[in-house]
């Protein structure tokens, strides 16, 4: 098997990980873990995987004038960023996540346009109307009552709200990944995530009744942090050693309709005709939004 099936097969694992955390994580919260503390115990446990497997790689030293971008990034992509996602998971329901996740390439276009004046041709700003009705439209209307989805708006909200905070991490991110191995760069991100974390995370994070978790919560946890904190993390770097980003990032289309297909076998949500309105407004709106325009012949 050659390097480039090993990466293909490498981003579709890390595609299904991600798919299948919407459903997964649900299934721990609140019963066994509540969000805050969830999110302390990737931080921990992702921290110190990568500080172990860190000794694989150089031995870098961060200067001192990237240490407040880096800050920015940790707060943005390791603290702002999980907390109000899985808070939001939490309140709502596992497809309305899936569906909400995949905003994310609009809003690294918005943005974009935004913080670094990249230029949005007519195709993307209809991408990004349509994405954000669908958006919206879980937002405003996704009224039903379920017992483990309390405030589905408001957790609604906190899906879309990762996704501005995971652009501008990507965003922000860009020149210190350029610069530091992703070894150096994620556990400095991860340890400094520890304490922007603590004070939201602590009590939850000591509620945590460890001798009478069932072994379905602890499985739980462990693919959390395992798989979709550190794994996710790892397949993808290898998958961009073999693929151009541009090949990587289509593979975001399959997370949803993986996500929603194990929600709905496992039980765990159900299909509604304004989920799938949306999610149907959210997928156009995000292939407009990331399709690149024809070359004009003609030039310009």
């Amino acid at each position: 098997m050659n390097k480039r099936t090993l990466a293909i097969l490498a981003a579709v694992g890390a595609t299904i990980i991600y798919a299948l955390n919407h459903t997964i994580a649900k299934g721990v919260m609140p019963n066994h873990v509540q969000p805050f503390g969830f999110i302390m115990l990737r931080v921990i446990g992702a921290s110190i995987l990568f500080w172990s497997i860190s000794f694989f790689g150089p031995k870098e030293k961060i200067e001192k004038k990237d240490y407040p971008r880096m800050f920015i990034c940790a707060l943005l992509g390791m603290g702002l960023n999980m907390l109000v996602f899985f808070k939001g998971l939490a309140l709502s329901t596992p497809i309305n996540s899936a569906v909400l996740i995949t905003t994310t390439p609009i809003i690294v276009v918005l943005l974009s346009a935004v913080l670094i004046k990249e230029k949005i041709i007519p195709q993307k700003i209809v991408g990004i109307l349509v994405g954000l009705l669908g958006a919206l439209g879980l937002i405003f209307f996704g009224t039903e009552t379920r017992q483990d989805a309390p405030n589905i708006p408001l957790g609604n909200f906190l899906i879309l709200m990762n996704s501005v905070f995971y652009g501008s991490y990507l965003i922000g991110a860009k020149t210190l990944i350029a610069k530091y191995h992703p070894f150096t760069f994620m556990k400095w991100l991860f340890t400094m995530g520890i304490f922007i974390c603590l004070p939201f995370g602590y009590r939850e994070f000591i509620a945590i009744d460890w001798p009478n978790l069932p072994f379905e919560a602890l499985w739980k946890i462990v693919f959390v942090v395992l798989g979709t904190t550190f794994c996710t993390y790892l397949f993808n770097i290898f998958a961009l050693t073999q693929l151009k980003a541009s090949t990587l990032s289509a593979f975001v289309y399959i997370q949803p309709l993986i996500g929603i297909l194990f929600a709905v076998a496992t039980g765990q949500d159900k299909l509604t005709t304004l989920k799938i309105i949306a999610g149907c407004l959210v997928f156009l709106g995000v292939y407009l939004a990331s399709k690149k325009p024809k070359p004009n012949p003609l030039g310009s």
